[in-house]
């Protein structure tokens, strides 16, 4: 297939080039870098089956030739305001992304006839009253507060391409995605896996917020990748969650992490600092994948923690 692939130069985007390439597919890049790295595609320029096109996709998308998929991953994705590429600290592109990105994208795929793949999030479901959260979940958000950007973004994406999907005809596919880390993460990212690896590599106590007692689901990038692809080449049209299904508190990750390292400094716990309505706790219900798409995660978090730590010590210089 020749397929486009919004938010190519981000953390998942970049790798999903690099499989679908690797699959033996065309691929056309396009991001506008406001959060994606140029860097993450070095590698792929000059491969004659690779394409970038820089652009914003809450703009018209006009792509020349033959497009027979698109798979839609730009977005500002973390929720930590520490960091200046958070979808706090970019609300306006964030929802123009979700809305007018995904109806730009489903534009180019009526018109072509081409498969659509939305990246949307664990976070629709906001901060679940039902655990481990199941597709059929309908959520518990707050659609003005202060995480609503990103959640009612992606909540408006899959309404619309379900919308595209049932009035058109559209082909499509949506991918609820849970935390997920690995090489080509942004250090400056806030999000609690580079926070973590960073402070470990420094020799730093590691910074709990609370207790330590909220919970998340760690997906190595490789396994959440895999679990895309073989949705995209479903004929699956309703939500399906990828990630991992075994929970972790905050506070035995940050010990998992300065054990793998070797880091001594231990653990500092500070006051509570969330962005507003950060759900407690966060754990996917998969069977939706296993049952259709016989996925499941392959990838230990200590075998992938140990497949991202040289990553991050070649950007911190310390390798």
């Amino acid at each position: 297939m020749r397929i486009l692939i919004t938010g190519a130069a981000g953390f998942l985007g970049s790798h999903l080039c690099d499989r679908l390439l690797a699959d033996r597919h065309a691929v056309i890049g396009m991001d506008n870098f406001i959060t994606g790295s140029p860097d993450n595609l070095a590698h792929l320029m000059g491969n004659p089956d690779f394409a970038f096109y820089r652009h914003d996709v809450s703009n018209y998308i006009f792509i020349p030739g033959r497009v027979d998929a698109v798979l839609h991953f730009a977005s500002p994705a973390s929720p930590n305001p520490a960091s200046p590429f958070s979808f706090s600290n970019l609300p306006i592109p964030t929802m123009k992304a979700g809305a007018l990105g995904t109806h730009n994208c489903l534009g180019v795929c009526h018109a072509r006839g081409a498969r659509f793949l939305l990246a949307s999030t664990s976070e629709i479901y906001g901060d679940p009253l039902e655990h481990p959260q199941k597709e059929t979940y309908w959520g518990h958000t707050d659609p003005v507060g202060p995480r609503s950007m990103y959640d009612e973004a992606k909540r408006f994406a899959e309404a619309l391409t379900m919308a595209y999907h049932r009035f058109h005809g559209v082909d499509t596919r949506i991918v609820r995605i849970f935390n997920t880390y690995g090489a080509r993460m942004r250090l400056d990212d806030g999000r609690v896996v580079p926070n973590f690896l960073q402070q470990a590599l420094r020799g730093e106590p590691l910074t709990v917020y609370g207790d330590g007692s909220q919970t998340r689901s760690f997906c190595y990038v490789d396994d959440l990748v895999e679990g895309i692809v073989r949705l995209l080449e479903s004929d699956y049209h309703e939500p399906v969650n990828i990630g991992n299904p075994v929970e972790t508190t905050i506070r035995e990750f940050a010990e998992t992490i300065n054990r793998i390292v070797g880091n001594q400094a231990g653990i500092v716990f500070k006051s509570e600092h969330r962005l507003g309505d950060d759900p407690q706790r966060r754990q996917p219900d998969i069977g939706r994948a296993q049952s259709i798409l016989k996925w499941e995660p392959k990838v230990s978090l200590e075998e992938g923690l140990a497949r991202t730590i040289p990553y991050f010590k070649q950007k911190m210089g310390l390798a």
